[in-house]
């Protein structure tokens, strides 16, 4: 009974269950599935501003993965061509999830914080964004997804970080700086070579909280460690390893 409310929940938000022992790599929704290669002009969503930003924190990720080959890489930015292009080019499979657009279509103010029926949505959703077997991915681009999620998702979702991705890998997430923003913008983030991305723009977003240094050690406390990297602009990089 309580599998056949979640199928029907889920189809109605535009994703589907996947059946049982069957989580990963999964068949995927269409919102974790790869595109073959196409040229940059023909980079969907029709963005207005872009604009490049020079990356130590991909730089070293990019060199967590670079001298292997058939590794399972993760992607929470807008599906994005050239980092398919990018990540399959060095011999790796890419896994997309819009995150923040599929929780957008998921999201209801219609039950109390915490309550029975919120709480099976969030599984739900991290099913259907993150339903990887434990310790199957070997990276994972969280861009700048986390300070826009409530507190339980948060936590939620980093614990699920941890548990899908295997021992040593590397994850890289981005942390806004300004912490008098109300607002903030939101980007698609295009991998144009191994230290440098293209930021286009996608819209704006209150975020739910900032995080400081102490902040964001805590958050990934089940981690190995955290290093961060100064930047000129106001995001702070920051490279987590499993």
């Amino acid at each position: 009974m309580i599998k056949d409310r979640l199928r029907a929940w889920l189809s109605k938000s535009g994703g589907r269950a996947e059946p049982p022992g069957h989580r990963a790599p999964p068949p995927a929704p269409d919102n974790r599935r790869a595109v073959r290669p196409r040229p940059l002009d023909q980079e969907p969503g029709g963005h207005s501003t872009s604009q490049p930003k020079h990356s130590h924190g991909l730089a070293q990720f990019v060199s967590s993965v670079r001298d292997q080959s058939g590794l399972s890489i993760l992607d929470l930015g807008e599906i994005s061509q050239p980092n398919v292009t990018f990540i399959t080019s060095l011999g790796h499979r890419l896994y997309s999830v819009d995150f923040l657009r599929t929780l957008d279509s998921v999201t209801t103010d219609e039950d109390p914080p915490g309550g029975p029926s919120q709480r099976n949505r969030m599984e739900a959703f991290l099913e259907q964004c993150l339903g990887f077997d434990p310790q199957s991915l070997d990276g994972a681009l969280v861009w700048d997804v986390l300070p826009f999620l409530s507190r339980p998702l948060l936590l939620a979702t980093v614990d699920r970080l941890c548990d899908i991705l295997r021992p040593g890998a590397h994850l890289l997430a981005l942390f806004p700086t300004d912490e008098k923003a109300t607002m903030l913008p939101v980007y698609s983030y295009r991998i144009v070579k191994a230290d440098m991305v293209h930021l286009a723009h996608r819209g704006w977003r209150q975020p739910v909280e900032f995080f400081n240094n102490r902040a964001i050690e805590r958050l990934f406390a089940r981690f190995g460690s955290v290093k961060f990297f100064l930047t000129r602009d106001n995001l702070r990089e920051v490279i987590v390893r499993r």
